[in-house]
């Protein structure tokens, strides 16, 4: 489907793009659809302002366009709605931490969908990265060992330390965020299935790469992070209540800047289903984890006071 179809507009030289006069639904045309889905494959972050109009049913509806939804592994669902995770300032989500979602379970999302509901005044914003051109921008010696780099990713690590919690707040991730411990292998660099382009596989999930004392392991991993996260491979969205947010979630990682204080900022969203990671060399990610609950256990709708347990736990999963 050709972008003629659509009024984009890229916003940076490398990622990013809004596209402008589509009225996001369950009911999008077909040709605007695949259309869409193009342009995301390209520009691997693509935004919408001015969709007010949709609730949490119509963001659900819209999604289901791109694939099977799949709700957090363990974090309760928004009450009322089948997939959608919310993260609600007032109760602490707040996901400044770069990161792409969900790399603890072995086919995490392929894409993920963010609504805007209340925004600050000022602050609040989320930078994206593109971990596509983070590859390609590696030397090639760098490139070379990258492309044979597994790495260990879980959602149990120190949780206190990244995000300077109170003791409150490390009581409710490990009751909820760790209700069932994932760990997953990943190659670091995975071949992209639909464009065949090569991405890293980073972010605050992974605990070490593997083969390597912990040391060489931080070494190694900050020094291919500067690549993911410098300026020129990033764009950061202002957000305005009812924009509209999808990212390919095996070619980005995110970072929620948490700058403003206690104005109140509320995003909700939804992830599709994704395919397991395949290394350069043909190998697929291997999970290593017995799940301690079966997954109708956790990924029930939350109470109120869940809810704002969950909500608080919910920004290391976002």
């Amino acid at each position: 489907m050709s972008e003629a179809l659509l009024d984009l507009h890229p916003v940076t030289g490398r990622i990013g793009a809004e596209i402008r006069d589509v009225r996001l639904s369950g009911d999008l045309g077909k040709e605007t659809f695949g259309a869409i889905r193009q342009a995301l494959l390209k520009y691997k972050v693509l935004f919408f302002r001015g969709q007010q109009h949709l609730g949490d049913a119509g963001q659900e509806a819209f999604a289901r366009l791109w694939g099977d939804l799949v709700a957090h592994p363990t974090v309760p669902v928004r009450d009322g709605t089948g997939y959608l995770l919310e993260l609600d300032s007032v109760h602490g989500g707040r996901a400044n931490s770069w990161h792409t979602d969900v790399t603890f379970d072995q086919a995490y999302p392929q894409a993920s969908i963010l609504r805007a509901v209340v925004v600050p005044h000022a602050g609040g914003d989320t930078v994206w990265a593109n971990t596509a051109q983070a590859y390609l921008d590696l030397p090639p010696a760098l490139q070379q060992l990258a492309d044979n780099l597994w790495a260990l990713h879980t959602n149990d690590y120190d949780y206190a330390a990244r995000f300077n919690t109170d003791s409150a707040g490390l009581k409710r991730y490990r009751e909820i965020f760790t209700s069932t411990i994932y760990e997953t292998e990943h190659p670091v660099v995975r071949v992209h299935p639909e464009t065949g382009e090569r991405t890293l596989v980073l972010g605050h999930f992974v605990k070490k790469l593997l083969g390597y004392p912990t040391p060489d392991s931080a070494h190694l991993l900050k020094l291919l992070d500067s690549y993911v996260t410098r300026l020129e491979n990033t764009v950061r969205w202002r957000w305005s209540a009812g924009d509209v947010a999808i990212w390919d979630n095996r070619a980005t990682q995110h970072y929620a800047i948490n700058d403003y204080g206690d104005q109140h900022r509320v995003v909700r969203r939804v992830t599709i289903a994704g395919d397991v990671p395949v290394s350069v060399d043909g190998r697929r990610s291997v999970s290593l984890n017995v799940k301690n609950k079966a997954q109708d256990d956790v990924r029930v709708p939350a109470s109120s006071d869940a809810a704002h347990a969950a909500s608080s736990t919910a920004a290391v999963a976002s």
